[in-house]
């Protein structure tokens, strides 16, 4: 059965936007027939990488410096993962718990650069099945474009793993999805894209267009927001 893992970066865990998001994306792929798992950061020890002459490239190739935390629990998940989901919203620009993860993820990737594009990459190690990584965001701004920043930071992790970016699940003033603590029909349907989302790169391998723009779809305009909710 194909695996995906989804570690989200949200201290709100389970309670919060990010997951209100990634809990039905998950479910869409777990009914595609996908295995998913999803692991938030804030119960994981994950300490902060402490090794600037790259250990686990050079010394003990692939074999983290640190042994004492979490991230040996979580080696073994990401190497059978097909699909890795990095949820997680937009702070200054990452919530730490989810920088240290994408900085400790340096064992998996294997140090045989390549010029491409004008840039330098490197790849997977072998026996890392990883082939899309995914990023599911939420923000309490308006607009999308306060997602430049963490679109940026997942979109080149990928390129330099050599992995397909496979899209971005983006949800602006996400607590207006609710009212008075309870789900509005517009965050309902919301819910219901992030599923459909979900399913579709489980069965396609690649999410439409469609449905991330129903994900990420104002909710009231600009004009609005900053009259009732900015400026009262």
């Amino acid at each position: 059965m194909s695996k995906a893992l989804v570690i989200n970066g949200s201290p709100n865990m389970e309670k919060g936007y990010t997951a209100m998001i990634s809990i039905p994306f998950a479910q869409g792929m777990t009914d595609a027939g996908f295995d998913v798992e999803m692991l938030y950061s804030s119960r994981l020890d994950i300490k902060p990488c402490n090794c600037g002459h790259m250990f686990c490239w050079d010394r003990s190739p692939g074999k983290c410096y640190i042994k004492d935390d979490d991230m040996q629990l979580l080696y073994p998940k990401l190497r059978k993962a097909e699909i890795l989901v990095l949820a997680t919203p937009v702070y200054i620009p990452l919530p730490g718990g989810m920088q240290n993860i994408i900085n400790r993820l340096c064992p998996i990737i294997d140090p045989i650069l390549e010029f491409r594009e004008g840039r330098t990459r490197a790849k997977l190690r072998e026996g890392v099945n990883i082939s899309k990584i995914v990023l599911v965001s939420t923000s309490g701004w308006w607009e999308r474009g306060n997602f430049e920043t963490v679109i940026r930071i997942v979109e080149e992790l990928a390129k330099d793993c050599s992995v397909e970016f496979a899209g971005a699940l983006l949800r602006p003033h996400a607590w207006l999805m609710m009212q008075k603590g309870i789900l509005t029909p517009d965050g309902r349907g919301v819910l219901d894209a992030a599923r459909k989302a979900g399913c579709e790169l489980a069965k396609n391998g690649i999410i439409s267009k469609d449905t991330l723009d129903l994900i990420s779809r104002p909710l009231v305009s600009q004009e609005e927001f900053w009259r009732k909710y900015v400026e009262e």
